[in-house]
């Protein structure tokens, strides 16, 4: 069975309600990054990075897979399949995806604050699934240390980046998913590909590179994906 590695960004979630960073009237809009969303910012103000997590658990408990989600888990049947998600949300796994790395974390679990990434990861030991629960200031792991939320935040490293590019360098095909290719390192994930393995590019916009290796499907993630789906 070919090995199929699918890259996907906030786009595929989009169309489940959850909005982007980046495009118009998308969280860039409402709130600034490096307060809600940097390592500094949880530094300086911890509760209002812990009620800006909790805003996004009760956004994504109404949201639901949407069809392009379902199309990627349906890609099982056919691939051996990993998805390599730039998403914290959980659309992935309840669309019936078994594989899936999150390269920026899970909105869904904290951590304690003194943990630190080994070589391979996060220990799942000091990892917690809250569900869509909420988070606060003085929430405290069993080590008695304040919870924050287990995702990576600007000016961290990506802790996953490791299996990630082993994953895509034994692909056989790359497919890529609402993404723009615009955030680093995750964005150079398919230069890890064989030189035999087709790369694929589902996105209504041009990319923001110029590479003659990617076959570019300019749709929105849903109608990409039909598309996808008939031409293999």
């Amino acid at each position: 069975m070919d090995r199929l590695a699918i890259l996907t960004g906030a786009g595929v979630s989009a169309e489940s309600g959850l909005g982007t960073f980046r495009d118009n009237d998308g969280l860039w809009d409402n709130y600034d990054p490096m307060e809600v969303a940097s390592i500094d910012g949880w530094y300086r103000n911890r509760k209002k990075v812990l009620d800006f997590y909790n805003i996004r658990r009760k956004q994504l408990e109404n949201a639901a897979p949407n069809e392009a989600h379902k199309l990627i888990a349906s890609l099982e049947k056919r691939f051996k399949v990993d998805v390599i998600t730039q998403n914290v949300d959980n659309l992935h796994e309840r669309a019936g995806s078994t594989n899936v790395l999150h390269l920026h974390g899970e909105l869904c679990k904290v951590r304690p604050e003194n943990t630190f990434c080994e070589v391979d990861g996060f220990s799942e030991k000091e990892v917690y699934d809250v569900g869509y629960g909420e988070v606060h200031l003085g929430d405290k792991a069993p080590n008695g240390v304040q919870l924050r939320p287990h995702i990576v935040f600007f000016g961290e490293a990506v802790p996953n980046m490791t299996k990630a590019v082993e994953i895509v360098s034994k692909a056989d095909m790359v497919l890529i998913v609402g993404t723009s290719l615009s955030v680093y390192p995750a964005a150079s994930l398919y230069h890890y590909a064989p030189d035999s393995a087709p790369v694929y590019l589902i996105d209504p916009k041009a990319p923001g590179i110029a590479d003659a290796r990617i076959r570019h499907i300019k749709m929105v993630a849903t109608d990409g994906m039909r598309e996808f789906v008939k031409m293999i």
